[in-house]
């Protein structure tokens, strides 16, 4: 059994996400800059933003890595070697890569940055990490197509860092390689354009004319999406390095959430190995994060027609983020919050922080920063002051169930 702690990693697809995933308890980030990466539509970040995500991170002893994952073009190639030489002087641990040619020219041009292989390789065997690691890189981040099986054996033939995706969203294709958005949208899936054409609704049509009778729902065919909080002490006795959590698209809410939960789960179970048990409110927290339906993806083996989305997704946690701690004064009892979904006076809500401190009130009366006492809270990023009945903290999150 392993006895260092595996890297919990976490998406961020802006700066304020960052500083949220680092705050909850994230060892390291991954984000996008504004070249080469797949999540084009993210708030993707400048080199200024790197600086700083880096500057906050390492206040914390967190990482950041830098997804360069794009399947390249020969155009896209000209000003690589400039990109990576200024994330680099950045501060950036590593680049994440699926491309030899982005691999050989970080190795030449930027040797401070470590090169993790992309799960866009699809690795899943030992003898393809055998190869990457006699190519120089320290870290090769497996296909969501491996099983523990896999794992273990590539873990025990091959000295090297192994990291694997343990939450969100899976492709309906293999590790994403999807030419859907590119017929129907002309949005190139391998080089950061995906449109999520497997999210859509689909009907069948003869002569023009739906063939689907009134009320029927229309046919999707999105995958489940990837949770194992319930199955950590297995990947962690297979000696899983990094665990990745999916999602740069995602709201505050749910980066802040699904770290904190598998954060306190890590912990514990490095503080008591043989003592540890599953606790019901991390999967509590979990499921009041937004999520469609959840499974174990390739781990215990290939998903079946039960594993997909063939029908109107179930409806998602009923939970809303409203708003963030700013400040609060531990005299009066008054926290200042910004809101960021509106709630009113009379509300129940629920206060969460890192670690899993948490606790609910209802709101009472509330004002807003000039002391104007407020029936609602409706305008975005309007400041509020509230008083709460326990202490909270900056970047603790407010949030209010909407079902």
């Amino acid at each position: 059994m392993r006895l260092a702690k595996p890297e919990l990693l976490a998406p961020a697809g802006s700066l304020e996400k960052l500083k949220f995933a680092v705050h909850y308890g994230a060892d390291a980030v991954y984000i996008g800059g504004q070249k080469y990466g797949l999540r084009s539509n993210a708030d993707n970040f400048s080199i200024d933003q790197m600086r700083q995500g880096v500057e906050f991170a390492s206040r914390y002893g967190a990482k950041v890595f830098v997804a360069t994952n794009i399947f390249a073009h020969q155009e896209d190639l000209p000003g690589i070697a400039d990109y990576l030489r200024e994330i680099e002087d950045a501060g950036i641990a590593a680049i994440i890569t699926a491309d030899p040619a982005i691999v050989e020219t970080a190795q030449k041009v930027a040797p401070r940055l470590e090169v993790h292989l992309s799960t866009q390789q699809s690795t899943m065997n030992w003898q393809a990490v055998q190869f990457w690691k006699q190519e120089g890189l320290p870290r090769v981040v497996l296909a969501r197509e491996a099983t523990m099986a896999e794992i273990r054996e590539m873990k025990s033939r091959v000295d090297i860092e192994l990291e694997v995706f343990i939450h969100g969203a899976m492709c309906s294709s293999v590790s994403g390689r999807c030419v859907l958005s590119n017929h129907f949208t002309d949005r190139d899936s391998n080089r950061g354009g995906c449109c999520q054409s497997c999210r859509w609704k689909y009907d069948l049509h003869a002569d023009d004319q739906s063939v689907s009778e009134p009320g029927q729902n229309l046919f999707t065919m999105s995958s489940k999406d990837l949770c194992m909080i319930e199955h950590l002490p297995d990947l962690i006795e297979a000696g899983v390095d990094s665990f990745k959590i999916e999602g740069r698209m995602k709201s505050v809410h749910y980066v802040a959430s699904v770290v904190n939960a598998y954060r306190q789960a890590i912990d514990a179970y490095f503080a008591d190995p043989d003592g540890y048990t599953l606790r019901k409110e991390w999967v509590e927290e979990i499921g009041k994060a937004a999520n469609r339906p959840l499974n174990t993806g390739f781990f215990y083996g290939t998903p079946g027609a039960t594993e997909h989305i063939y029908e109107p997704e179930e409806k998602p946690a009923p939970y809303d983020f409203a708003a963030v701690v700013t400040d609060y004064d531990a005299a009066s009892g008054i926290a200042t919050v910004q809101q960021r979904s509106p709630f009113r006076p009379g509300m129940q809500v629920e206060f969460i922080g890192p670690g899993g401190r948490h606790f609910k009130q209802e709101i009472g009366d509330m004002t807003d920063a000039e002391g104007n006492r407020l029936d609602v809270a409706r305008h975005p990023l309007q400041t509020i002051k509230l008083r709460v009945n326990e202490p909270v903290s900056p970047l603790d999150l407010m949030r209010k169930r909407t079902g």
